[in-house]
């Protein structure tokens, strides 16, 4: 479901200003008051599910909180909108002999992806955690057990979901997780953002998706291509899902066809790098 973000009112922002200038206040505590402000807004427009509202092809969509609200929970869910670059992102619940064509496709096209699983997945398939690290790929961590997070309320509850899918990384791979998550679903609110950082993870949501995760109703390659071709732009966050079978029928072509009209792959740490 899409829903758009209600703009602040500018005059919201003036009378808090005029207050202050009134009464003699700082400018530091003026900045304070205008912080507050954004914090309301993603507060009550960015909570629930992620969602999306496209507006034109080739164009970035609109999310339910901007980049520049994300940023402040160091989240993302576009990259450099004047570049053709995009940063490809798999969510892994389970195998079901997908993801393997889907790692040949990446490394054909020298494409960097991140892999964001659940902790029954490392368990399951370690020999397919360690090829994705070794050929360079990012695992992220979908929590252990793909609850609803947005029902979390406590910092222990949501590092209990994130520390298991870390200790079975560490376990295979006897190397550290790269902080990054992905909410189940897609379900969040600004607390569990707050968490997330906390905890040192950035957080990653999405630009560009289509229907890929029912098994029993695959997408035709028409239909996918429609969406993945249509829809894509620069800066774009492409959330795809392992499990699909027609992702991994149509992953080698659907890379040439992006590189065709100019896009190249890129890391979701060079989204991290280029805000410090």
């Amino acid at each position: 479901m899409y829903r758009k973000i209600k703009p602040l009112p500018c005059l919201r922002v003036t009378l808090l200003l005029a207050a202050a200038f009134l009464l003699g206040r700082t400018a530091a505590q003026v900045t304070s008051f205008v912080a507050a402000s954004h914090s309301d807004r993603i507060q009550s427009s960015a909570e629930g599910n992620w969602g999306l509202g496209f507006q034109e092809e080739g164009q970035p969509p609109v999310g339910n909180a901007t980049s520049q609200e994300l940023a402040r929970y160091d989240a993302y869910y576009l990259g450099d909108t004047d570049k053709k670059r995009i940063y490809l992102t798999f969510d892994a619940g389970y195998e079901n002999g997908n993801t393997k064509p889907i790692l040949d496709a990446l490394k054909k096209h020298e494409a960097p992806a991140a892999f964001f699983v659940v902790g029954n997945f490392i368990s399951e398939n370690p020999d397919l955690i360690r090829r994705m690290e070794e050929e360079g790929h990012i695992v992220g961590n979908h929590t252990s057990t793909h609850p609803d997070m947005s029902r979390i309320s406590t910092l222990e509850t949501f590092r209990e979901e994130l520390d298991g899918v870390e200790a079975s990384y560490k376990k295979i791979t006897g190397k550290e997780m790269t902080k990054l998550y992905r909410p189940p679903q897609g379900k969040y609110n600004v607390e569990n953002l707050k968490m997330a950082k906390e905890l040192g993870y950035h957080t990653f949501f999405w630009s560009l998706a289509y229907v890929d995760w029912y098994q029993d109703d695959q997408p035709s390659k028409e239909e996918a291509f429609d969406k993945l071709l249509g829809r894509i732009h620069p800066g774009a966050i492409v959330l795809l899902h392992s499990t699909s079978s027609t992702n991994g029928e149509i992953m080698d072509e659907l890379l040439g066809k992006w590189e065709d009209m100019g896009y190249s792959f890129g890391s979701l740490e060079e989204l991290i790098q280029s805000d410090r």
